[in-house]
């Protein structure tokens, strides 16, 4: 069992933007004493623009609204629609602010990645989606596809204070007084029967607790592992874990991004397949839309949802929040779920055709992976491991 889950919650799970934005809003607009927000992007479009103005309501009505944005990831947010929520009385903070283009210091990459709110210490979300039309997908299909989970229960013990330490310590970290904050008592009745956890990842004690529940659970797998992630670039110990797995005779496959979106990633994961479909894992490129999942399923028993990816700067650089969950009925939703989205939006790939690309294509891939590596070794964070 996963270390430090607790029991008697009702985790639901919300499939893309049309099932979490009316879930949150719905959430915020019954909130009584405070809202917490945190997300990486925060746009003004229709969707942020329904956010925001929940958000402003709110406050109006009394309520404590705590709203961090990620510098860079909200960067082009309009000052406009910033400054209309803080008259309204909305209290916003933005982690790491750019400082500009010319300024190449090494933590601009260290960057707020978490997309967590919670309601009046009685109702949170967890996952991966960020306050964007996901319906607007210029070229695709829409909508991107992602996951979030609406969390009740016990678990919000663990989801509160992170959420409240977090908002201090930036304050403190931007040479602003910290003011006493509007906390209001957890609700962790038991709700439900579910046993959960939130992990999340920082620069201090938590470095790897994401990546060591993933190892975890894929080295006890017993028949099968689905992974859907967006940004797959792994290290040496996962890459050996799950071709483990799949050695001795678990069933393993990766649902990863087939879209270019950001094509230094793209390519350098690519150098990793043959590896992979080698030892008999099945790598399936989701082409439908734009894939921004980050979630996993093992033996129809552990699951995963929340933000980090399998990536370096995920897995080293960026503050990441994921639920872990064990229940098979949960399991089971999100297994079907990923196994609709395999067979209906995605393509899946064939060794011996991979293994015979041509050599440019092959040497791309090589030439990608080769650069993010020395950056990560320039950046002073090491191995990929």
């Amino acid at each position: 069992m996963t270390p430090g889950l607790l029991s008697g919650n009702r985790i639901t799970l919300l499939q893309n933007g049309v099932e979490f934005f009316p879930a949150l809003q719905t959430a915020i607009d019954a909130a009584q004493h405070e809202v917490h927000l945190e997300t990486y992007i925060f746009t003004n479009d229709a969707t942020g623009r329904t956010i925001a103005a929940a958000l402003s309501r709110a406050a109006l009505r009394g309520v404590k609204v705590y709203l961090m944005l990620d510098g860079f990831g909200s960067k082009a947010l309009s000052s406009e629609l910033l400054n209309g929520m803080r008259r309204d009385g909305v209290e916003i903070l933005i982690f790491r602010p750019e400082p500009g283009l010319l300024h190449l210091r090494r933590n601009r990459l260290r960057r707020q990645h978490r997309k967590l709110s919670m309601i009046d210490a009685r109702i949170a979300f967890v996952g991966g989606i960020n306050i964007i039309d996901d319906m607007d997908t210029p070229g695709q299909i829409p909508p991107r596809y992602d996951y979030a989970v609406q969390v009740e229960g016990p678990v919000l013990v663990q989801i509160a204070p992170v959420m409240r330490r977090l908002w201090k310590l930036v304050t403190w970290t931007q040479g602003r007084r910290p003011q006493r904050m509007h906390s209001v008592s957890v609700q962790a009745a038991s709700v439900g029967e579910q046993h959960a956890t939130l992990l999340v990842r920082d620069n201090l004690r938590h470095r790897r607790d994401i990546e060591e529940a993933y190892l975890d659970a894929i080295n006890a797998a017993r028949s099968e592992i689905i992974i859907a992630n967006a940004y797959f670039l792994p290290g040496m110990r996962f890459r050996r874990a799950l071709i483990e797995a799949a050695e001795r005779g678990v069933k393993v496959s990766l649902l990863l991004q087939g879209r270019v979106e950001y094509r230094l990633l793209h390519y350098a994961s690519r150098a990793l397949y043959g590896q992979f479909l080698m030892a008999g894992i099945t790598i399936c490129e989701y082409h439908k839309s734009f894939l921004h999942a980050k979630v996993a399923v093992i033996d129809q028993r552990w699951a995963t949802v929340g933000s980090s990816n399998i990536d370096p700067f995920s897995l080293l650089l960026a503050r990441e929040a994921n639920i872990v969950l064990e229940d098979h009925a949960f399991a089971g939703q999100l297994h079907a779920s990923l196994q609709a989205a395999i067979d209906t939006g995605s393509q899946c790939l064939i060794h011996d055709r991979w293994l015979h690309r041509p050599w440019y294509k092959r040497s791309l891939a090589w030439l990608a992976y080769g650069v993010v590596r020395f950056m990560m070794g320039m950046l002073g964070y090491g191995k990929l491991n």
